[in-house]
């Protein structure tokens, strides 16, 4: 209940739900929506000592590994460790416990941030742009400015800087792929902006047409919008593609056409999983057929192998755009002061590990390895036992961290769903949870072709615990079809 009063003969709410802002109203983010809301109340349920069909809940709805058992990479949190509680570095004896490689860093980033309780320029402490720079340079073989990075609290925050620049109304529309991370409509929701949706095709393994491209923009201008942006997300979230050159190649191509802003949200460039295929950033592609659009591009701390999701730390590279345009942003990132200095330095390092030669680089790159490694074994068992349920179809993750199987569903449970106004895979998202303790998130909260049912689940459970929950989804599955079945030709 809210907080009122009653003054000279007047009632004063002082804020209701129907007082709050629309637009936080018409906001939503499925991955952390009412499904695991549900899975909170579960939790405690369990802690009271209640009787479920499940001993323990596994968050498989969102990308976050460490909180699944991830190992977190051993030479970033050592000079983390010592940045933030440098007296360490005095004390006798550490070199026999810290390498010398992490003690010398720590001691050159205190002395660029003075402290990690302290604040940083608004873009981000100088030191840490200039290594992300010099990392950039290397990846891409291209130059980076130094002074066309922001160091953000995680790449969300980026987004927001970005679209809160763009936006200035609802007649402002950004295409955005469908299925689509959640954080751009809420953002736009949030910013007063329009989505544009533009469909991958899962015929052909989630890529994107251009021609899909082509045919959404055409459709918001004759409706009156004015497209500023394409968002492409590469890798993709949530269904795990991975574009080839040629298609980036005419992705740029039709940003200079049709006079869009390009935003790359490039978080997951170090997941990759097929031979086949290998990821180069769009700044690269860019520069490599001097293309000229003006270009923003996000990576972050949270995913790759280093999964330091709480560290929210990452950084956006704005190429192209006028030094105006620079300079306001920078002044919208000076009203939060700065980023988070853990972050910051986490950003630094990921970019910038330890080299051939220094105490901490072969152990870096072994844990690099193991990592990698692990995630495409556990992607190749997840994507093995869905491809096995009945009426499910699977494009096998070729990188991220998610699969978005295909789901048909007996009528019965679309109408079950019906009777509640849900949409039927969250019926089915729900009644999982309910039934195994595995949280995922429908498809539905994606956004999807009309009349395709879907959910998106992690493969982040550890190598040692991912059988079970595979084994546990699958007889979901089997007792789902059993209940509310049989499955019938046009379902």
């Amino acid at each position: 209940m809210g907080v009122s009063t009653q003054a000279n003969g007047k009632q004063h709410d002082f804020i209701t739900e129907d007082t709050l802002s629309e637009r936080v109203r018409k906001a939503e983010y499925a991955v952390r929506g009412e499904i695991v809301a549900r899975a909170g109340q579960l939790q405690k349920e369990l802690q009271e000592g209640k009787k479920l069909p499940f001993e323990s809940l596994v968050y498989c709805n969102i990308g976050n590994p460490q909180s699944l058992g991830q190992k977190p990479m051993t030479f970033l949190r050592q000079v983390l460790s010592l940045c933030d509680y440098p007296q360490l570095i005095e004390q006798p004896g550490i070199e026999k416990i810290f390498p010398a490689d992490a003690l010398s860093r720590a001691k050159e980033y205190l002395a660029a941030c003075k402290s990690t309780g302290a604040y940083s320029e608004s873009k981000g402490t100088a030191l840490f742009r200039k290594e992300v720079s010099e990392a950039v340079e290397r990846r891409d073989g291209h130059a980076c400015n130094p002074d066309e990075l922001f160091l953000t609290d995680g790449a969300s925050a980026g987004v927001h800087l970005i679209l809160r620049t763009i936006i200035r109304g609802e007649q402002d529309a950004v295409l955005t792929p469908i299925p689509q991370y959640p954080l751009y409509s809420a953002t736009l929701a949030l910013n007063g902006g329009t989505l544009v949706p533009y469909y991958l095709d899962e015929e052909s393994g989630w890529q994107l047409s251009i021609d899909s491209l082509k045919k959404a923009t055409d459709e918001a201008r004759k409706d009156g919008k004015n497209v500023r942006a394409l968002v492409v997300i590469n890798p993709g979230n949530p269904c795990g593609q991975v574009l080839t050159r040629e298609n980036q190649e005419e992705i740029l191509q039709f940003c200079a056409d049709e006079g869009v802003v390009l935003m790359a949200d490039e978080v997951y460039q170090d997941n990759i999983y097929v031979q086949d295929k290998t990821w180069q950033s769009f700044k690269k592609v860019m520069r490599d057929t001097k293309t000229e659009i003006p270009l923003v591009s996000m990576h972050s701390v949270s995913k790759g192998f280093y999964g330091e999701c709480g560290r929210r730390g990452a950084f956006m590279e704005l190429v192209g755009l006028p030094q105006g345009v620079l300079g306001e942003l920078g002044k919208l990132a000076s009203i939060s002061l700065c980023s988070n200095i853990a972050g910051q330095i986490a950003t630094a390092i990921i970019m910038n590990p330890p080299k051939e030669g220094e105490p901490s680089h072969e152990l870096w790159q072994q844990e690099r390895k193991a990592l990698l490694e692990s995630l495409k074994k556990r992607s190749r068992m997840l994507a093995e036992t869905l491809s096995k349920m009945e009426g499910v179809t699977i494009n096998t993750p070729e990188g991220a961290l998610y699969a978005m199987p295909r789901i048909r569903l007996p009528k019965k449970a679309v109408q079950e769903a019906e009777k509640i106004s849900k949409a039927p895979d969250f019926f089915y998202c729900k009644s999982m949870l309910e039934e195994t303790g595995i949280v995922t998130v429908p498809g539905s909260g994606f956004q999807q072709v009309k009349g395709t049912f879907h959910f998106r689940t992690t493969f982040l459970p550890q190598e040692s615990e991912i059988g079970a929950v595979c084994e546990r989804v699958s007889a979901f599955h089997k007792r789902f079809l059993e209940k509310y079945g049989p499955l019938e030709a046009s379902d």
